[in-house]
């Protein structure tokens, strides 16, 4: 099989998986959200992100560093495996380990510092894949990826299903969570084999040079995790665990709608990358341009969407007892479409190798973020907490807009806009006054959903917004290239998560 082939082959896959692999991951939520209601999913979504906080600051920088090091130094791609791997199990133990014990100077309930104890072994599991994954993207075999965490979500599901069954309540759930990040630690590990043969070592050298190409992104890292996770931390220091559970699993449909720019975004690069790399500053500008208009495209409709039919997707996605969840749906989904937007400017900011200027605007909206988080959150509660998040993800695409356009004064036309905004006008017409009960039953709200998507599209072709040569000219085949490290994190900060 030709390189373009396979690259186009493991790209599939991976979106595949990707896509078998949320809806696992939404029927889980499903399911958990039913058997602990609002309070109980509270105490696990607190649990989980206080976790959350300790595993990405473990992380260093090592998952964003292995494949450029293992790249550079093929002939001594064993040895740097495993220094990476053994350097990453101690941080993550040292890091996992201290999390218990912190936790016990918090106003938590025993419940939670319980939870905490026992879901502490989950995180070590996806920490160690994540330097499995590159020896995987190296090899260009993401397909094994997502298979181990297909079968994640297989064994999550079947391990809430009897844990329902027995009434294991909390603990149960959170043993069977562990149990799913073993099962993929499994999976990756066998994988991994195929490629190498992974053992610890302890090169103290080799740790060195490490830490000094990560360290930087070490900083970029702890920046994105506290504008990303300090509201729903700060939420439960300051509320009831049952908003915490509505925040929570709002959240989670907000973390399934991002993934989907940053794979799309993951395409792009490359071609932005060698676009820059050739000087061909006219294509670069060009691509960048589709891209915007692609993810505005995009995220129109859920914006337009989420304002209708907010209340009936937590419903049915969590259980009547999250309606409530449906207004902070509603507002972060604000959020999603400044992060739609913002990915492809940071990703174009990746390509122009332009990292380092974003530090300083990264900290400005981490302390500005969490400054206003522990002002407004006591006081509004998962209202505050949206609001603040709105802010930082709009913030954050404005600075990467910003760095975009003093590097090569790049400003996206809005013709698009306009046009898509008609088309969504449609869209809310359509939804507004459609004589269908979707408010109470899941097919009418599917079938609600695929009518409006049709008359967004339908209305944006007749606005011109979209034509096939623009799909066909965005998605041109490229010769992939390497790309520099990535400087905003959400997409590990996501998977080092359960759900």
């Amino acid at each position: 099989m030709s390189l373009a082939r396979q690259v186009a082959h493991n790209t599939l896959i991976q979106i595949i998986g990707k896509i078998i692999s949320t809806i696992l991951g939404l029927f889980a939520l499903a399911l958990i959200t039913r058997y602990l209601g609002q309070v109980g999913f509270g105490e696990y979504t607190t649990i989980t992100t206080f976790l959350t906080f300790f595993a990405v600051i473990a992380d260093l920088g090592l998952t964003l560093v292995t494949v450029q090091m293992i790249s550079g130094s093929p002939a001594n791609e064993g040895k740097i495996l495993n220094n990476l791997f053994s350097l990453r199990l101690a941080t993550v133990l040292l890091l996992m380990g201290l999390a218990p014990l912190l936790v016990l100077g918090l106003p938590y309930s025993q419940t939670i510092k319980t939870g905490v104890l026992i879901t502490a072994a989950f995180f070590i599991f996806p920490a160690l894949n994540q330097i499995l994954t590159g020896l995987f993207q190296k090899r260009l075999s993401m397909d094994r990826v997502a298979i181990s965490e297909i079968v994640s979500r297989v064994v999550l599901i079947i391990g809430i299903i009897l844990t329902k069954w027995l009434d294991k309540g909390l603990a149960g759930i959170l043993v069977v969570t562990v149990l799913s990040g073993a099962a993929s630690f499994f999976c990756h590990y066998l994988f991994a084999r195929r490629f190498a043969i992974i053992r610890l070592e302890f090169d103290f050298s080799y740790w060195k040079k490490i830490i000094n190409k990560s360290w930087p992104l070490t900083i970029t890292i702890v920046l994105n995790l506290i504008y990303l996770r300090a509201d729903t931390l700060i939420l439960s220091l300051f509320r009831s665990q049952g908003e915490v559970g509505l925040y929570g699993a709002a959240y989670k449909i907000i973390d399934v709608l991002t993934t989907l720019p940053f794979m799309f975004a993951g395409l792009i690069l490359p071609i932005l990358t060698a676009a820059w790399l050739e000087k061909k500053s006219v294509q670069f500008r060009v691509v960048l341009q589709k891209s915007f208009d692609f993810m505005l495209i995009t995220a129109l409709p859920l914006v337009v969407g989420a304002q209708f039919l907010a209340k009936p997707v937590m419903i049915f996605v969590a259980g009547q007892d999250f309606a409530a969840a449906g207004l902070i749906l509603k507002m972060l989904i604000i959020a999603v479409a400044a992060i739609f937007l913002g990915t492809m400017f940071s990703h174009a900011v990746i390509a122009l190798d332009c990292q380092k200027k974003m530090i300083g605007f990264y900290a400005f909206t981490s302390l500005s973020a969490l400054l206003g988080y522990f002002l407004i959150i006591p006081r509004f509660s998962y209202i505050g907490a949206a609001s603040i998040t709105i802010y930082s993800e709009v913030l954050i695409a404005i600075f990467s807009a910003y760095c975009v356009f003093r590097a090569i004064r790049f400003l996206p036309s809005l013709k698009v806009f306009f046009r898509a905004l008609g088309a969504g006008a449609a869209m809310s017409l359509f939804i507004y006054f459609i004589p269908i009960p979707y408010q109470t039953s899941l097919g009418n709200l599917i079938l609600v959903i695929i009518g409006a998507t049709i008359v967004y599209f339908a209305a944006l072709f007749l606005f011109r917004g979209i034509s096939r040569e623009d799909l066909q000219a965005l998605l041109k085949k490229t010769e992939q290239k390497k790309s520099p490290l990535l400087a905003d994190n959400r997409a590990d900060l996501i998977n080092d998560e359960p759900l």
